[in-house]
């Protein structure tokens, strides 16, 4: 695609994020299933449900664009993935990888914030508030997960310390 106008750019993220979207939930459910602890599990399996939204709300917007929802392969969300993947297969302490679990989902979080901040600035600036809206409402539910994990991972750190 060619970016001639922010609208591209705009649309464009929106492609790659989406894409990202699709990824994650993909492996939600290995995350989930390779935690030790049920509150991270938890997390994971509500993720799974939020995702599924936020994937909701992104063909809302494409259809306000009048446009089909599309992906554009997302390399970054990729690499972050294919990094978490590395420690499922490893034979760590489940405490050890509870806490590289959520230092991976954690690079996932702020990827995905800092996509939806930018786009949420996109779509003000274009003047689609109704998309500005619904893309703060994943960015809200981005940062709460984010700090939720936070706060898991006090304790799992503390636990991991061998």
């Amino acid at each position: 695609m060619r970016l001639n106008s922010l609208k591209d750019l705009y649309i464009s993220e929106l492609e790659d994020i989406y894409d990202a979207e699709n990824r994650m939930m993909k492996v939600l459910p290995k995350l989930a299933k390779a935690c030790s602890r049920d509150e991270l599990k938890s997390v994971f399996h509500e993720q799974l449900d939020t995702t599924r939204r936020q994937q909701e709300r992104l063909e809302r917007i494409f259809g306000m664009l009048d446009r089909k929802p599309s992906k554009r392969k997302c390399d970054g969300i990729r690499g972050i993935i294919d990094e978490s993947q590395e420690f499922l297969g490893n034979s760590a302490d489940p405490r050890v990888l509870d806490a590289a679990i959520i230092t991976s989902t954690q690079r996932l979080k702020h990827y995905e914030m800092c996509v939806y901040g930018c786009l949420r600035s996109f779509a003000q600036t274009l003047g689609f508030k109704d998309q500005a809206d619904l893309l703060q409402e994943t960015l809200d539910e981005e940062g709460d997960t984010d700090h939720r994990l936070t706060n898991i991972a006090e304790s799992v750190n503390m636990q991991a310390v061998l």
